[in-house]
């Protein structure tokens, strides 16, 4: 059991070998340097290396909470998670968690090749994806079939942003500090405007978005794109990118130019850009949305669960997650409360407003 920061260079490097010959998208919240930028701003971070003889062959990144329960590192910020574990090993779930000394493992966006721990998921989830593996012109296409309005309006609304507001430009890999605070800065206030808690409240995430914005790695580099019109930001978006995929992570847009759709524009500028650089996936992450329905040109599976360990912290985990998970589940598997719910929130969001 390690501290991320006391893996050797051969351990990270066999960890990347893993993910490298993996047969799931190398998404960048499963290589070391997420990991090891998670353990900079969470003191319990810690990844379990599972030998072979004198030889690392596997990696359980994790954190282990004050009571013994353990997570998937970054929990409620990681879009994905799991074992990094050659095909076909032989490591048992419960007895690596007993090896880490911790009862319970939960997880909410596991990837779906995750054989260790996808039997003990408690549900399934949709994450929404653009393929531009064929060029971003193939997409354009795709979009032209099955979204012909959405597409049409959308570049109207592009040339429209350009003729009312000024010049259109679109930086893919924005390096400028000032941008990336901004961006916070609007989503903070679309937390709070939709009623929901504002994650960049809280400091440790505050911090890790702004290490990771510093990262360069090949297979994790932070990266910040920002549409731009009349020489200011109109939209923005922070996620991390490997070589093939582009994590969606922290989108958001200026309320002022919301008649225009920018965030919109952003996510069609980014996938080409993206396409151009050789990204052949756009990962936009669980949950439903208008606007993932009409990018998208498909879906994979993420699952929510833990594993436990018999004992007095099973019973924990169950206390402190389970209740709100299920009321969670019961609500999203009613359309009509869900929108009663989503009301409830954006009123008691006014509420609060000084």
């Amino acid at each position: 059991m390690l501290r991320p920061e006391e893996l050797g260079e051969g351990e990270r490097e066999r960890w990347r070998e893993l993910r490298a010959t993996a047969d799931t998208p190398r998404n960048p919240f499963m290589e070391p340097e997420f990991t090891t930028v998670v353990g900079r701003v969470r003191p319990r971070a810690r990844v379990a290396v599972v030998y072979e003889g004198a030889d690392p062959v596997g990696f359980l990144p994790y954190e282990r909470g004050p009571w013994g329960q353990g997570r998937a590192i970054g929990l409620g910020v990681s879009d994905c998670q799991g074992a990094i574990l050659p095909p076909g090993s032989a490591v048992d779930a419960r007895e690596l968690l007993r090896a880490c000394s911790v009862s319970s493992f939960a997880f909410d966006n596991l990837e779906a090749d995750q054989g260790l721990f996808v039997p003990y998921a408690a549900e399934e989830h949709a994450t929404y994806v653009i393929d531009v593996e064929k060029g971003y012109e193939t997409y354009e296409s795709v979009l032209r079939t099955q979204s012909p309005k959405f597409l049409k309006t959308t570049l109207a609304k592009e040339r429209r942003l350009g003729r009312q507001v000024g010049p259109v430009r679109f930086v893919f890999d924005e390096r400028d500090p000032a941008a990336l605070r901004t961006l916070m800065e609007w989503k903070s206030a679309q937390y709070r405007r939709t009623g929901r808690r504002d994650r960049f409240a809280q400091e440790w995430i505050a911090r890790l978005v702004a290490r990771l914005a510093e990262t360069r790695a090949a297979q994790c580099t932070g990266t910040l794109s920002v549409l731009y019109a009349g020489g200011r930001p109109v939209a923005a978006h922070f996620g991390l990118r490997s070589a093939t995929v582009l994590a969606c992570w922290f989108p958001a847009y200026d309320p002022e130019f919301a008649k225009y759709s920018p965030g919109l524009v952003l996510h069609l500028r980014m996938a080409e850009a993206a396409a151009a650089e050789g990204v052949g996936l756009l990962d936009m992450g669980r949950g439903p949305a208008e606007y993932k329905d009409s990018l998208k040109t498909g879906e994979l599976a993420v699952y929510e669960g833990a594993v436990t360990r018999p004992g007095t912290g099973a019973a924990l985990h169950w206390l402190s997650r389970e209740p709100v998970r299920r009321a969670y589940g019961f609500v999203r598997a009613r359309p009509r409360l869900a929108s009663l719910a989503s009301r409830t929130l954006k009123g008691a969001a006014r509420l609060r407003r000084p």
